[in-house]
C-alpha cells in the first residue's frame, strides 16, 4: 500500500532569456537561458472537500474542482472564471493524472498551494512565472503521489502540459526552471509530440526520442556580471510570438536571414561560455540586440519600447552588452557587464532609473527544480 506524505513541497526558479529568443520556437534551434533566484513554491497536501483544490497568492480565493473523465472542472462560474488563471496549474495537474491512469493508478486527489516570488504586487516581472509553476506543479504533485521521476522525465511532463495550452511556446522557461544555471536548449516538434502522447500515452512519449530537443548546463560566463532591469511594463510573450506568425515577414528570406544569425550568435556564444571568451560572449549579445532591433524595425514588432533601448544604450556606453531578455515589448532586459568594474555597474544602475528602469537585485541560480 502507497503511504503518501502528509506535505510536499517543491520549488522551481524562474529565468531569463540571453539569446536566441523568437527563432528558438522552431524545433531545433539554440537558445541561451539562465535560471534566476527567485522561484514559484508549490505545497502540496490532503484536500479537505474536493478532488483537487487550488489556491495562489496571486488569486483571491481557493479554488474546489472535480475530476471527469480525466480532466478538472468545476460547476461553480466564480470557480471558471478563476480556473482561467490558473490554467498552468490545472494543466500540470492534469499531465500527472493521465500518467497515473496509464499507470493504473487513482487521479490525484490534492490540495495545491502556489506562491510566487517572479511577481511585484501582482504584475509579473517576465521571469518565466508560467513555465515555473508547471515545473513546480508537475514534481510536488508527481511525489505527493509517489513517482519517483527523473528530471528529464519532470521536464517532459511539464512541456506536455505546457504544449496543450499553447503550441507555440518553446519549453525553454521549462528547462531553465528544471536544470538550472546557465543552459543551452532546443525544442522540440511540440505538435508531433503532443499527437504522440495523444496516440500512443504518456508513458511512451516519456520514453520516446523527440527530434530536436536537447538541453545541456553550460558554464557560467567568466568576469562578467550579469545584471537585469525591469521596465515595469508587463508583456505578453505569447501574444507576440503569435502576432509575428500571423504576419508575412514568416517565411521570407528577411525571416531565414534572422533565424540563421541568431543560431549562429547562440552558438559562438556558447563556445565563448565553453572557452571563457567574455570578450567574444559580449561581441555575439551585441549582435543578437542588433538582429532583434533589425527584425523589430522591419516587422513593427515593438520589441524596443523606449526603456528596453535606455536599458541597452547604458550598458553599451561602458562597454558591455545588453538586450532585451525574451519576446521583449515590456518586462526584463539583461546586461553583462566588467564584474571588476563596480564603478561602470552603480552607472549603468543611475541611467536605468532615470529611463524609468528599476535594477533588479536577481542574481543566476545554479540549481534546477530541487525540493
Amino acid at each position: 500500500m502507497m503511504i503518501r506524505p502528509r506535505t510536499v513541497v517543491r520549488r522551481a526558479p524562474g529565468k531569463l532569456f540571453v539569446a536566441g529568443e523568437y527563432a528558438v520556437v522552431e524545433p531545433g534551434n539554440p537558445a541561451i537561458l539562465v535560471a534566476v533566484d527567485r522561484h514559484v513554491t508549490v505545497t502540496v497536501s490532503e484536500p479537505d472537500e474536493a478532488d483537487v483544490e487550488i489556491s495562489s497568492d496571486l488569486g483571491p480565493h481557493q479554488v474546489h474542482t472535480q475530476w471527469q473523465d480525466g480532466r478538472l472542472g468545476t460547476d461553480c462560474d466564480d470557480g471558471q472564471r478563476a480556473l482561467g488563471g490558473l490554467a498552468h496549474v490545472v494543466s500540470a495537474i492534469e499531465i500527472v493524472g493521465r500518467l497515473l491512469a496509464e499507470r493504473g493508478l487513482p487521479a490525484p486527489s490534492v490540495s495545491v498551494c502556489v506562491s510566487s516570488r517572479l511577481h511585484d504586487n501582482g504584475t509579473k516581472f517576465g521571469l518565466g512565472s508560467s513555465g515555473a509553476v508547471t515545473v513546480a506543479t508537475v514534481a510536488a504533485v508527481a511525489s505527493f503521489c509517489g513517482l519517483e521521476l527523473s528530471r528529464d522525465t519532470r521536464f517532459r511532463l511539464a512541456l506536455l502540459a505546457t504544449a496543450g495550452l499553447d503550441a507555440q511556446a518553446s519549453g525553454g522557461d521549462l528547462a531553465a526552471s528544471t536544470w538550472g544555471g546557465w543552459i543551452v536548449y532546443q525544442a522540440p516538434d511540440r505538435a508531433a509530440v503532443l499527437d504522440l502522447a495523444r496516440r500512443r500515452g504518456v508513458e511512451e512519449a516519456m520514453r520516446a526520442h523527440w527530434p530536436g530537443f536537447e538541453v545541456r548546463r553550460l558554464p557560467p560566463p567568466h568576469g562578467l556580471s550579469l545584471e537585469v532591469g525591469w521596465t515595469g511594463t508587463p508583456a505578453s510573450t505569447a501574444s507576440l510570438v503569435s502576432d509575428l506568425n500571423r504576419r508575412t515577414w514568416r517565411g521570407s528570406a528577411s525571416h531565414q536571414r534572422f533565424v540563421e544569425t541568431t543560431t549562429a550568435c547562440v552558438r559562438s556564444s556558447v563556445a565563448a561560455l565553453e572557452r571563457g571568451d567574455r570578450h567574444d560572449l559580449l561581441h555575439q549579445i551585441r549582435r543578437a540586440r542588433r538582429e532583434l532591433a533589425r527584425m523589430d524595425d522591419e516587422v513593427g514588432l515593438g520589441i524596443f519600447t523606449n526603456q528596453l533601448t535606455a536599458l541597452c544604450d547604458a550598458a553599451e556606453a561602458v562597454g558591455g552588452a545588453a538586450k532585451p531578455s525574451g519576446a521583449g515589448g515590456g518586462d526584463c532586459g539583461i546586461a553583462l557587464l566588467d564584474t571588476e568594474a563596480s564603478s561602470d555597474i552603480a552607472r549603468v544602475r543611475e541611467r536605468w532609473a532615470t529611463a524609468g528602469v528599476r535594477p533588479l537585485p536577481i542574481r543566476p541560480a545554479m540549481e534546477g527544480n530541487e525540493e
